[in-house]
């Protein structure tokens, strides 16, 4: 299971000034809240920022070490 730090650094490469919040909701490592703030979000509609963060956790969430994600996304 990827550990709050995994899944901060693999946001940040895609969104590199993303302030990133992880939690564990259950302590096992695979049910999360992600709260995520960029920039980059401007513009985009709430659909797209969520994907650009999927993107990002794509490989832990296709091998269902993320089982569930709950996502809010923001700008600064």
């Amino acid at each position: 299971m990827p550990n709050s730090t995994d899944v901060s650094n693999a946001i940040q490469q895609v969104l590199p000034d993303a302030e990133v919040i992880v939690e564990d909701l259950n302590g096992t490592g695979d049910h999360l809240q992600v709260s995520v703030i960029s920039n980059a979000f401007k513009g985009l509609s709430r659909i797209r920022q969520h994907q650009l963060v999927y993107q990002a956790l794509n490989k832990e969430l296709a091998n269902e070490e993320i089982h569930a994600l709950a996502l809010t996304t923001s700008t600064p």
